[in-house]
C-alpha cells in the first residue's frame, strides 16, 4: 500500500494520497502531510486516488492548509476522487475543498 507518492518540478511538488484518507490512517498521514507542507515551497495535493474520505480526512486537509497559510504558502488541490467530491458536496464545499 502506497501512502504518498511525490512528483516534483523544481520547488513545487505534488503529493498523491492513495487509498483511504480516513480515521484509520490519520495518524499515519498527518506527519507526512505536515512535513511536506513545511519542506516544499509550493505544495500541491492530489486526492484523485483516494478511495474513502471521512471527517478525519477533511481534518487532515484543513490542518495541512492551515499550516501552509501559517508559513505563507498555499496548498493547492490538484485532483479529487468521487469519494472526496461527495464529502465536499455534503459539507457544502467547492470541488477545490473551499467553502462554497
Amino acid at each position: 500500500m502506497t501512502i504518498i507518492g511525490e512528483t516534483s518540478q523544481g520547488a513545487a511538488a505534488c503529493l498523491a494520497v492513495e487509498g483511504e484518507m480516513t480515521i484509520y490512517r490519520a495518524a499515519e498521514l498527518h506527519p507526512v502531510l505536515l512535513d511536506a507542507v513545511r519542506t516544499i515551497d509550493a505544495p500541491a495535493l492530489d486526492l484523485s486516488q483516494v478511495t474513502e474520505f471521512d471527517c478525519a480526512g477533511m481534518q487532515l486537509l484543513l490542518v495541512a492548509r492551515r499550516e501552509a497559510q501559517r508559513l505563507g504558502k498555499a496548498l493547492v488541490l490538484r485532483g479529487a476522487s468521487p469519494a472526496v467530491c461527495d464529502a465536499f458536496a455534503m459539507l457544502g464545499m467547492s470541488a477545490e475543498g473551499e467553502p462554497a
